[in-house]
């Protein structure tokens, strides 16, 4: 281990692909740890996978891993939430800018972006401003492409879909920073093109299972692959960079309506130069350790030197804006959050309501039963999560939730 350095190696004993966990002092539970361990038995996986902080379970792979890849993708390994990921900005307002109450201001923001699952997540009627970014976008050009290769991929959410947030752990929020100045931040990705294009293709990827002959086992037909020069392959590396780009195009539309809201309810403001927008679930080529690899970061955020980052705690916990250090080991990577510490099952039998409203008091939220499962006892300590990956990344703001929107 190189002395600026902090993981742990994790791999069985005997296994030819090394596992780097950055795990002190958080925990890792069994299952997901043979999770690892399966990837990593892969020929193709290597030269070594990098385990993030919030690392836990996950459909396949292991959420918080960074897989890097010789000739192959797996597209479990990407998942579903195609491009999900982060941005932030921050403005001149201060914290003395806010009202007392902000019920006002989550409403607004409510009412601005359309938020949860289903018909009521979508936009009832287009948007100007969302019309322009489309047509502007070329995204719907480029998804017609692919749909006339593969024609069970639909095309009719794109528009109705961009520029609204989806549920589950995606969010809306206003946080303050260490001088009280007032940022935007949100969590979102590719909504339900992104799911039917991971879906659709993970599928694909189990039919040529039933085909390959391998000359090794693979442990978890959610592994199954495409090898580079299929066309299979190409398809999906186009369909995966479409969902990415279409998942930073909707985390921005969502800032703009956002910033449009607080502006017609807060005094004039500007937005600083320092804003983010940063994937952390995707798949890219890289260059790490002298080999080209494709790199599938699940759940983890790239890290490059001097690169900025979000990592977000959970409802009530801190977040933090953070610079990469370039590490090797990670290859060049960080946490992407907090990580589930229990599943959304067990935090709806084991949190009650009363310690949901007690851990989230000092925010403007959602206190009802159906958000139990997003509660800060669901998650990692987010300053042990920090601690043990000090040589990935250096904070540079840290933040604390005022209001949260949640899907």
């Amino acid at each position: 281990m190189s002395p600026q350095s902090q993981f742990e190696l994790l791999h069985a004993e005997g296994s030819a692909t090394p596992i780097k966990g950055w795990v002190r002092g958080v925990p890792l539970d069994d299952q997901a740890h043979a999770q690892l361990r399966n990837i990593a038995a892969i020929p193709f996986v290597g030269p070594w996978v990098a385990v993030m902080p919030d690392v836990h379970l996950g459909k396949g792979a292991t959420v918080g891993s960074v897989i890097p890849t010789r000739g192959a993708i797996i597209p479990a390994a990407v998942g579903v939430d195609i491009g999900c990921g982060m941005a932030a900005v921050r403005t001149t307002l201060r914290a003395k800018d806010l009202p007392d109450s902000l019920a006002q201001i989550r409403s607004g923001i409510e009412r601005a972006v359309p938020v949860g699952n289903g018909r009521g997540g979508e936009h009832r009627k287009l948007p100007d401003s969302i019309g322009t970014r489309i047509a502007q976008s070329g995204l719907i050009e480029r998804l017609d492409v692919i749909k006339q290769k593969h024609r069970r991929i639909r095309t009719d959410k794109l528009d109705c879909q961009i520029g609204t947030l989806g549920g589950g752990n995606h969010f809306i929020e206003l946080c303050l920073d260490e001088s009280d100045a007032v940022w935007v931040m949100l969590h979102s990705g590719s909504r339900g093109t992104g799911n039917l294009i991971g879906t659709y293709f993970i599928e694909q990827a189990r039919k040529q299972l039933e085909h390959r002959v391998l000359g090794f086992h693979l442990p978890d037909r959610d592994l199954a692959f495409f090898m580079e020069g299929e066309p299979l392959f190409e398809d999906y590396v186009e369909a995966v960079s479409w969902a990415q780009d279409y998942a930073r195009e909707n985390r921005e539309a969502m800032m703009a309506r956002v910033l449009a809201e607080l502006r017609h309810r807060l005094p004039k403001f500007q937005l600083e130069t320092l804003a983010v927008n940063c994937h952390h679930n995707y798949v890219q080529k890289e260059s790490h350790a002298g080999q080209a690899v494709y790199v599938t970061r699940k759940g983890a955020v790239s890290a490059r030197t001097g690169e900025l980052g979000i990592i977000p705690g959970s409802m009530g916990a801190k977040s933090f804006i953070v610079r990469g250090l370039g590490n090797g080991d990670s290859f060049h990577s960080c946490s992407h959050g907090a990580g589930r510490v229990m599943s959304r099952t067990a935090a709806r039998q084991q949190i009650t309501l009363a310690q949901h409203r007690e851990a989230t008091a000092h925010v403007e939220c959602r206190k009802d039963a159906a958000v139990i499962d997003e509660s800060p006892a669901a998650y990692k300590d987010i300053e042990a999560v920090m601690a043990a990956q000090t040589d990935l990344v250096e904070i540079v703001h840290t933040l604390r939730q005022v209001v949260c929107v949640k899907g």
